[in-house]
Protein backbone atom coordinates (compact mmCIF):
# COMPACT_ATOMS: atom_id res chain seq x y z
CA UNK A 1 0.00 0.00 0.00
CA UNK A 2 1.12 3.48 -0.71
CA UNK A 3 -0.28 6.97 -0.53
CA UNK A 4 0.22 10.41 -2.00
CA UNK A 5 -0.45 13.77 -0.44
CA UNK A 6 -0.84 16.38 -3.15
CA UNK A 7 -0.43 20.06 -2.25
CA UNK A 8 0.39 23.23 -4.20
CA UNK A 9 4.16 23.63 -4.75
CA UNK A 10 4.78 26.86 -2.79
CA UNK A 11 1.71 28.61 -1.39
CA UNK A 12 1.92 32.05 0.18
CA UNK A 13 1.64 32.24 3.96
CA UNK A 14 -2.05 32.67 4.79
CA UNK A 15 -3.32 30.99 1.60
CA UNK A 16 -6.17 28.50 1.71
CA UNK A 17 -4.93 25.42 -0.16
CA UNK A 18 -6.45 22.21 -1.47
CA UNK A 19 -5.01 19.08 0.11
CA UNK A 20 -5.59 15.91 -1.89
CA UNK A 21 -4.98 12.42 -0.52
CA UNK A 22 -4.87 9.24 -2.59
CA UNK A 23 -4.32 5.88 -0.87
CA UNK A 24 -3.72 2.65 -2.77
CA UNK A 25 -5.85 0.10 -0.92
CA UNK A 26 -8.33 -2.54 -2.17
CA UNK A 27 -11.01 -1.62 0.42
CA UNK A 28 -12.58 -5.10 0.41
CA UNK A 29 -16.17 -4.90 1.72
CA UNK A 30 -16.49 -8.54 2.73
CA UNK A 31 -19.43 -8.98 0.32
CA UNK A 32 -17.41 -10.13 -2.69
CA UNK A 33 -16.85 -13.84 -3.36
CA UNK A 34 -14.05 -15.77 -5.05
CA UNK A 35 -14.83 -18.10 -7.96
CA UNK A 36 -14.75 -20.95 -5.45
CA UNK A 37 -17.64 -19.32 -3.56
CA UNK A 38 -15.68 -18.31 -0.46
CA UNK A 39 -16.10 -14.75 0.75
CA UNK A 40 -13.19 -12.33 0.42
CA UNK A 41 -12.54 -11.11 4.00
CA UNK A 42 -13.48 -7.53 4.87
CA UNK A 43 -10.46 -5.24 4.87
CA UNK A 44 -11.05 -1.49 4.80
CA UNK A 45 -9.08 1.42 6.19
CA UNK A 46 -10.48 1.90 9.68
CA UNK A 47 -8.67 5.03 10.79
CA UNK A 48 -7.14 7.83 8.76
CA UNK A 49 -5.36 10.83 10.28
CA UNK A 50 -3.60 13.81 8.78
CA UNK A 51 -1.68 16.36 10.77
CA UNK A 52 0.39 19.41 9.95
CA UNK A 53 3.36 20.07 12.23
CA UNK A 54 1.73 17.87 14.87
CA UNK A 55 -1.67 19.63 14.71
CA UNK A 56 -4.49 17.25 13.76
CA UNK A 57 -6.30 18.42 10.60
CA UNK A 58 -8.30 15.32 9.67
CA UNK A 59 -9.45 12.32 11.68
CA UNK A 60 -11.68 10.00 9.65
CA UNK A 61 -13.17 6.53 9.98
CA UNK A 62 -13.73 4.96 6.59
CA UNK A 63 -16.15 2.11 6.00
CA UNK A 64 -17.34 -0.45 3.49
CA UNK A 65 -19.03 2.26 1.40
CA UNK A 66 -15.64 3.71 0.46
CA UNK A 67 -14.31 2.78 -2.99
CA UNK A 68 -11.00 1.08 -3.60
CA UNK A 69 -8.04 3.48 -3.68
CA UNK A 70 -9.85 6.19 -1.69
CA UNK A 71 -9.38 9.82 -2.68
CA UNK A 72 -10.09 12.61 -0.20
CA UNK A 73 -9.85 16.35 -0.70
CA UNK A 74 -10.27 19.26 1.68
CA UNK A 75 -9.02 22.79 2.23
CA UNK A 76 -6.89 24.25 4.97
CA UNK A 77 -5.16 27.55 5.61
CA UNK A 78 -1.40 27.59 6.07
CA UNK A 79 0.56 30.23 7.93
CA UNK A 80 3.94 28.51 8.08
CA UNK A 81 6.08 25.91 6.38
CA UNK A 82 5.99 22.39 7.73
CA UNK A 83 5.19 18.72 7.26
CA UNK A 84 1.91 17.01 6.44
CA UNK A 85 1.88 13.52 7.98
CA UNK A 86 -0.74 10.99 6.91
CA UNK A 87 -1.25 7.76 8.83
CA UNK A 88 -3.78 4.97 8.49
CA UNK A 89 -4.59 1.45 9.73
CA UNK A 90 -6.80 -1.18 8.08
CA UNK A 91 -8.87 -4.11 9.40
CA UNK A 92 -5.87 -6.45 9.15
CA UNK A 93 -3.82 -4.13 11.36
CA UNK A 94 -1.60 -3.01 8.49
CA UNK A 95 -0.42 0.54 9.12
CA UNK A 96 0.89 3.09 6.68
CA UNK A 97 2.43 6.54 6.86
CA UNK A 98 3.30 9.16 4.30
CA UNK A 99 4.88 12.60 4.75
CA UNK A 100 5.26 15.60 2.50
CA UNK A 101 6.86 18.96 3.18
CA UNK A 102 5.14 22.22 2.35
CA UNK A 103 7.23 25.39 2.09
CA UNK A 104 5.27 28.62 2.27
CA UNK A 105 6.60 31.87 0.90
CA UNK A 106 6.09 35.38 2.25
CA UNK A 107 2.91 37.10 1.10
Amino acid sequence: MGARILIPPSPKAGDVIDVRILIQHPMETGFRHELSGSAVPKNVIRQLKLDFNGQLLLDAELGTGTAANPFLQFQTQLFESGWFTLSWVDDLGVEGTERVQCNTRAS
